[in-house]
């Protein structure tokens, strides 16, 4: 959550949506911060800060995923995962770690771009939360990975390797260097970001599972170890479940601070930032309170910032999406319009699972905020056939969308429907209504655990809304359908989405102009 410039306290958390695996880095008087993107388009995005608390999204550094044929189709728990940024030699550098392929880097002269292709440094599966070190002590360069058993059968320890200092392939089997079935009590060790400091090795890492689990940090005099050990940051007796996986970065002036991210449900990996010193007992980092969660604290020593986040709203100038919106797969030529006005201009694009959202490339998503909002678009069902549709979605395991859907009678009506997690094709939440024009504003509050009101308004003043006794909202807005709650994707967040499509056939089905894209904060925050 932004803090003010003239607030000495920040509070938790500074990125309070889905920006998953956090990592940070300083380059000079700026911080950049990535996180994993799975399998949305584009992926790996950057974020800048001056102030470590107001952060910007500035980019990504990934605008397709290869191969193009596998991520044709939604893999939402695919792709992009814990990728690690670091700058070295002038160049920014991110590693992630695909599980169905192997190691990947890109590098850019500059946070903006223009990035390589993505680089397969070490093929395999499973291998996963890559994190390169380049030691300007020895020359030497090193690389540590952590293990997904889904895909290799091996968990819970981390594997080192010595590195090609071009960063372009490893120079040898690798070996483990932390084993966590050694460790009493240890599971799931993952997530590692390596460091030096003060002659030691230091690798930051997490275990316990991302719902439970806890922030640890490891330390040997060599790069192969041998390692010890000590849990660094816990929930302890906070509401903070599972602080892990983050990054630590020193400020200008030597502060240290730590950022990390904690598992919301619905809302997916929302970001911490933690107050962090090194000298403890024994010179180990001691991380937060004594190793516990804070919720705000006294601001980083920066020069003070205009309260700043990710921008959720969008006019859609020229019909181009702000960086804020991922397809749900690698994007195709006609999916969305240029042109000289405002509004996207989304096609209808014919296909065989119209019946189901969640199967569709061509959904245009941004995260879920993770303070209880309101969200609203205009919408116009422009010319096409019979079975055109287009609206706003609340996506997850389960969704539910409201939006317009023209008849066979050529009429457009207002729509609203859902699938249940399990269920293999979306049903009706309420009874179609008359659209005057194929026309629509469209709103879902978003309340306490992600509950879900979805409400329109057609300008038809004939339509008396459903029977729920909630009559007329604010602005003609009338309610529709049952509460929905939103659940999350494995590893992922809900997304809000926008989706043009029509069933499968021949010819052009027409289009969607979605305009005026708003998210509305609520300030209290009850959830909390």
């Amino acid at each position: 959550m932004s803090a003010a410039p003239d607030d000495p306290v920040y509070r938790n958390p500074v990125l309070d949506a889905d920006w998953s695996d956090p990592d940070v880095i300083r380059v000079g008087d700026d911080f950049y911060l990535t996180a994993s993107s799975f399998g949305r388009v584009p992926g790996l995005p950057l974020l800048h800060s001056r102030d470590l608390v107001n952060w910007t999204l500035v980019g990504h550094a990934l605008q397709r995923l290869e191969p193009e044929s596998a991520f044709a189709v939604p893999r939402h728990d695919c792709g992009v995962w814990a990728p690690s940024l670091r700058h070295h030699d002038g160049r920014f550098w991110i590693f992630w770690g695909d599980p169905d392929q192997g190691i990947f880097q890109v590098n850019a002269p500059g946070i903006r771009g223009p990035w390589t292709r993505p680089h397969l440094v070490k093929a395999g599966k499973g291998l996963i939360d890559p994190c390169p070190l380049w030691d300007e002590e020895s020359g030497e360069a090193y690389l540590v990975h952590a293990w997904a058993r889904s895909r290799s059968g091996v968990k819970n320890r981390l594997t080192g390797h010595r590195m090609h200092p071009h960063g372009t392939e490893l120079l040898d089997e690798g070996e483990v260097i932390v084993d966590g079935d050694r460790l009493p009590g240890w599971f799931t060790l993952e997530g590692p970001k390596l460091y030096r400091h003060d002659g030691w090795f230091w690798i930051l890492a997490p275990a316990g599972g991302v719902e439970t689990g806890w922030q640890g940090a490891f330390r040997s005099r060599a790069f192969f170890g041998p390692y010890e050990e000590k849990v660094v940051l816990e929930q302890k007796d906070t509401d903070v479940n599972g602080p892990h996986q983050g990054a630590w970065v020193r400020t200008p002036s030597g502060e240290d601070w730590f950022l990390h991210f904690q598992q919301r449900g619905p809302y997916g990996r929302v970001v911490h930032l933690q107050p962090m010193r090194w000298g403890g007992e024994g010179g180990w980092p001691v991380i937060g309170d004594e190793g516990a969660p804070v919720p705000g604290h006294r601001r980083p020593d920066l020069p003070p910032q205009k309260p700043a986040a990710p921008a959720t709203d969008d006019d859609f100038p020229g019909g181009r999406p702000g960086r804020q919106w991922q397809w749900t797969a690698n994007p195709r030529d006609g999916w969305a319009t240029h042109h000289s006005a405002d509004g996207l201009r989304l096609t209808c694009v014919r296909t065989p699972d119209a019946h189901d959202l969640r199967a569709l490339p061509n959904v245009l998503t941004q995260r879920l905020p993770g303070a209880p909002c309101t969200v609203e678009v205009d919408l116009r069902l422009d010319d096409g056939e019979p079975g055109a549709r287009a609206g706003l979605a609340v996506l997850g395991d389960a969704y539910s969308w409201i939006g317009l859907e023209r008849g066979t009678d050529g009429a457009v009506r207002l729509v609203h429907r859902f699938a249940e997690t399990a269920a293999e094709a979306e049903r009706d939440a309420a009874p179609p209504r008359p659209a005057p024009g194929g026309r629509a504003r469209l709103r879902v509050d978003i309340g306490v655990g992600a509950r879900c009101r979805f409400s329109y308004d057609t300008g038809d003043t004939e339509d008396t809304g459903e029977d729920t006794g909630d009559g007329v909202g604010e602005g003609g807005f009338r309610p529709s359908g049952q509460v929905f709650a939103a659940t999350p994707w494995r590893w992922v967040g809900a997304l809000l989405g926008l989706a043009a499509l029509a069933p499968a056939g021949q010819g052009h089905a027409g289009t969607a102009t979605f305009t005026q894209f708003r998210i509305r904060i609520q300030e209290k925050r009850a959830d909390r």
